[in-house]
């Protein structure tokens, strides 16, 4: 199970996951959970009792019994959390308003380490575009561009090469390696192919043969290159001291220079370069020799030539890393920065070669790379250990990277980060007493309170349980009240006070995952299933996660409901295809082999059986079986992309956006056909922000065939903006077209749904009723909701009341539609509402807006600004800052109104409305000042 403390490793990571496969058993599969033929036919009900068999099912199913409370404890989150995320991220802006392109980087980068603990999904990628696109030196662009490439997993794409550029200039290779900040080239489209026929078109084919009309012979090893005296002094000042100066030299016209480390071949390169000033024609052997001999006698212009020249040859990663130790010795910026951005665009395959690994972590490797000059230096290092913490956070090179990391930190966050981590790393690797080490060392050099709680844990891994307590009580006490402070004090107290910190952590942080466990094997210890099950969907009714499937599926085993049982772990491997359970004892995948053939469970439906029960989990909005139906129907043909299409959008749905990617970039990769390839490409680029590059590949498969999604897609780009109304009617017509196409109910629903919602805008009301009618009549469930809306906007209160009620009776447990029936009733029903809205899901931030505006109406100036305090606590996020800003502005609180701005501001830097309300405070503060 995810939350025992043998698994409390990143979910992503599963390294040690291995794939089941019919010949052989599992490695980590006990040994009574083997499926020979005869224990299968056993399994499905031999000759023995039926308590005996079910007896021997138990057996198998539940191998390791059921989970405990005294196995249960939260991993360190390895990533910076302060105390207040407002007052970081206020400080943020204000530090970013003054800095310069350069530190405006590093200041990005500083939000980015925030990132993780702000609940919004799309902010890393902001944080990294934004760093990226005010990054001067080429090292620091190399590797911001690298990350954002990494961040969308390229590699997963199938065709894809990594140095593919993909007409993004903040990730194209070739901008990265152009030195400067320039504002407005970020808006500029790359022009990479362009470039790359200029210079193929400008090579020039160079005289080789000797001149002839020298004037000094230089003699090398019994073999002499004869040269224009004049040339070759222009090519550096100590070559001019030494042919004019007052050396001996200047008075020979013959001049040895066998000691100089360079061939005859070399050296007749150099006269070559002398006249032409060109090294494009050279063997790439001939231009290093040429760089060498630039770097010692400081020809400038000449190495120049052979760093860019060397630099536009690094394609391969066999190249690279040849290529880097010659850039290294000879402080050839380019080349340097080029190798080392096509190490980073092979991430992570390029973390298992031994040389890279030689190069970025050998007994010189610091010292060398050391060169790219900080921030350039530190940003590598921080990409590549977070790479590899991914990839396996306790093994030896996550830990060098870390080191490194920590080494080149200049900032005290990114010491603090870094140590952090590394203490988090130790945990892991069981060496407490290094970690207790490393996250003391994150305290100290950086105030990072949270790795107090590292501290805590390392001390009770090694006895110290009291002690443990008393820091963490101390915490409490001395800080405004958090929810991972009374979580982790939980760990070391005992019976009522455990439970109670575990109530405060949830009600301070509901978006803790770990006391609801705590609570559900709780209630598993006292033989309560019912009420452990209970206690679980609260917390997954809101966020999915694979660790708390992973207990419902255990406890629906326990309970013999294999039906739900078999739900949970399809829903689960949809998430993380290669979970283990049972404390990673058990690849998941083979639990749902032992759940199907011991728990009878029927699965023998055929691809239309599947289809009628996935519309029966649609029109019921049962997200998660209808994930699990989509992945049983993918196990019998695993490359049909429209199944790994619905995959990705019932993913988004759920909030699972790196799952709902990895599904999306499958459905590219099995497209049977170039316009179906491009709609998903189309997909992929809308989602990571590049509207204009989605809305090609739209036109360009409707270009191929008109079809369904690709008029969706276009429809759907199109409509996520500010749209006047001859755009308005562009959409409607669009949905009109794609509704023409053939394609299946689920996605028709949807379309009527969204043509509904442009009718609702354009005040076509009767348009948008027939809409949302069409698709209730193919089971759209959610069409209450756009019906309910029409029938409001007709006056119709008690109609759309009525509607979302029909809405809420089928979609049980839904906070959406509690919250969208709280329009259309009083007020205090609307409360009532909002509050079960809440209760269901505490992420959603309309229901804190809500009610913080009904005490400010009704005069309750402190109970509003609370009650949005609760939420910002654990969510901070643009609306609910900016309106507490208002309440704090309107209140008199100017210094608490420009906090909260300056936060919010943080989230977007151009929202208009927070904008002029933090000007208009800022007048105000002066104002009050000169007074």
């Amino acid at each position: 199970m995810g939350g025992l403390k043998v698994l409390e490793k990143f979910k992503s990571a599963q390294v040690h996951a291995f794939t089941n496969t019919t010949a052989a058993t599992p490695p980590g599969t006990p040994s009574r959970a083997i499926t020979s033929s005869s224990s299968k036919s056993k399994c499905a009900g031999g000759d023995g009792s039926a308590s005996s068999s079910q007896s021997q099912y138990q057996s198998l199913l539940l191998p390791y019994g059921l989970p405990t409370t005294e196995l249960l404890e939260p991993r360190i989150e390895p990533y910076l959390k302060p105390v207040d995320s407002v007052d970081s991220l206020a400080d943020l802006y204000r530090r970013l308003a003054v800095s310069s392109p350069s530190d405006k980087s590093t200041l990005l980068m500083e939000q980015f380490s925030l990132s993780p603990c702000l609940v919004d999904p799309k902010l890393p990628r902001k944080c990294l575009s934004a760093a990226r696109q005010h990054a001067v030196d080429v090292h620091s662009k190399v590797v911001l561009s690298s990350w954002l490439r990494f961040d969308r997993r390229d590699d997963q794409l199938a065709g894809v090469s990594p140095m593919d550029c993909r007409n993004c200039f903040l990730e194209c290779p070739s901008a990265a390696l152009v030195s400067g900040y320039d504002p407005n080239s970020v808006n500029d489209r790359c022009r990479c192919c362009g470039d790359t026929a200029a210079a193929a078109a400008a090579v020039v084919i160079t005289d080789c043969h000797e001149n002839s009309g020298g004037d000094v012979v230089f003699y090398i090893n019994g073999e002499t290159v004869r040269c224009v005296r004049s040339r070759i002094a222009a090519l550096s000042p100590p070559l001019k001291a030494m042919l004019y100066g007052s050396f001996v030299e200047s008075r020979k016209r013959r001049i040895d220079l066998s000691k100089s480390d360079i061939s005859v071949e070399g050296m007749r390169a150099v006269e070559i370069y002398s006249r032409v000033n060109r090294v494009d024609s050279f063997s790439p052997e001939r231009v290093l020799e040429l760089l060498s001999f630039a770097t010692r006698f400081c020809c400038e212009e000449m190495k120049s030539a052979c760093d860019q020249h060397l630099a536009s040859m690094v394609r391969r990663l066999e190249d690279a890393v040849i290529l880097i130790d010659y850039g290294l010795e000879e402080s050839a910026t380019l080349l340097v920065a080029s190798c080392v951005q096509v190490i980073l665009r092979n991430i992570p395959s390029s973390l298992s070669n031994r040389k890279v690994l030689r190069i970025l972590c050998g007994s010189r490797a610091r010292e060398r790379i050391s060169m790219l000059g900080h921030p350039a230096t530190f940003l590598l290092y921080y990409f590549l250990s977070q790479v590899a913490i991914e990839e396996s956070m306790a093994s030896n090179i996550t830990v060098m990277l870390l080191e490194s990391m920590l080494e080149f930190g200049v900032e005290k966050w990114q010491k603090a980060l870094a140590a952090h981590q590394l203490g988090c790393v130790m945990l892991e690797r069981r060496e407490f007493k290094n970690a207790q080490s490393y996250f003391e060392a994150a305290v100290d050099s950086g105030g990072h309170v949270y790795s107090l709680a590292g501290v805590a844990r390392a001390k009770y891994k090694q006895g110290q349980q009291y002690s443990a307590f008393r820091l963490m009580n101390s915490l409490v006490f001395e800080h405004k009240p958090v929810g991972w402070m009374y979580q982790e004090r939980s760990l070391y107290g005992l019976g009522r006070e455990k439970l109670m910190d575990l109530n405060t952590a949830t009600e301070l942080d509901p978006t803790l995952s770990f006391p609801y466990k705590f609570r559900a094997v709780k209630k598993v210890e006292e033989r309560k299933m019912s009420d452990a099950i209970s206690e679980i969907n609260k917390y997954i009714g809101f966020k999915l996660s694979a660790d708390c499937l992973e207990l419902r599926a255990w406890l629906f085993i326990a309970m013999e409901d294999y039906d739900s049982a078999l739900r949970d772990l399809r829903a689960m491997l949809t998430l993380e295809p290669n979970y283990m359970m049972y404390r990673r004892k058990m690849c998941a995948s083979y639990v749902v082999e032992l759940v199907i053939s011991c728990g009878r469970v029927v699965q023998h439906w055929s691809l239309a059986d599947c289809w009628i029960k996935l519309y029966e989990r649609w029109s019921s909005v049962d997200d998660v079986g209808s994930l699990a139906i989509l992945h049983q129907m993918l196990v019998n043909d695993p490359t049909n992309s429209l199944l790994r299409f619905r995959q990705s959008l019932l993913l988004l749905r759920l909030n699972c956006p790196k799952a709902a990617m990895s599904c999306l970039r499958l459905a590219r990769n099995h497209a049977a056909s170039e316009h179906e390839r491009l709609i998903y490409e189309g997909w992929i680029l809308y989602d990571i922000g590049h509207r204009e590059e989605a809305l090609s590949k739209a036109e360009k498969s409707l270009h191929i065939q008109r079809s369904f999604e690709a008029f969706f897609l276009k429809a759907y780009i199109l409509a996520d903006t500010n749209l006047d109304p001859l755009s308005s009617s562009h959409v409607i017509q669009l949905l009109e077209e794609a509704l023409k196409c053939p394609s299946d109910g689920l996605r028709k629903g949807q379309a009527l749904n969204n043509l509904g919602s442009m009718y609702v805008d354009c005040g076509k009301l009767d348009k948008a009723a027939d809409c949302y009618t069409n698709a209730l009549n193919i089971k759209h469930t959610r069409a209450h909701q756009g019906l309910a809306r029409v029938y409001q906007l007709k006056n119709q209160r008690k109609a759309a009341f009525d509607e979302m009620t029909k809405l809420i009776e089928t979609a049980y447990g839904n906070a959406s539609a509690y919250e969208k029936r709280s329009e259309y009733c009083d007020r205090e029903m609307a409360k009532s509402d909002l509050n079960v809205a809440s209760q269901l899901d505490p992420l959603r931030t309309y229901p804190y807006r809500y009610r913080a505006a009904v005490l400010m109406d009704d005069q309750k100036e402190a109970e509003a600004v609370e009650e949005l305090s609760k939420a910002i606590a654990f969510k901070p996020e643009l609306q609910m800052l900016h309106l507490r800003a208002a309440f704090h502005e309107s209140m008199g609180e100017i210094v608490a109104a420009l906090k909260d701005c300056e936060a919010a501001l943080c989230f977007d830097p151009n929202h208009l409305d927070t904008l002029d309300l933090y000007n208009r405070t800022k007048e105000r503060a002066a104002r009050q000042d000169e007074i």
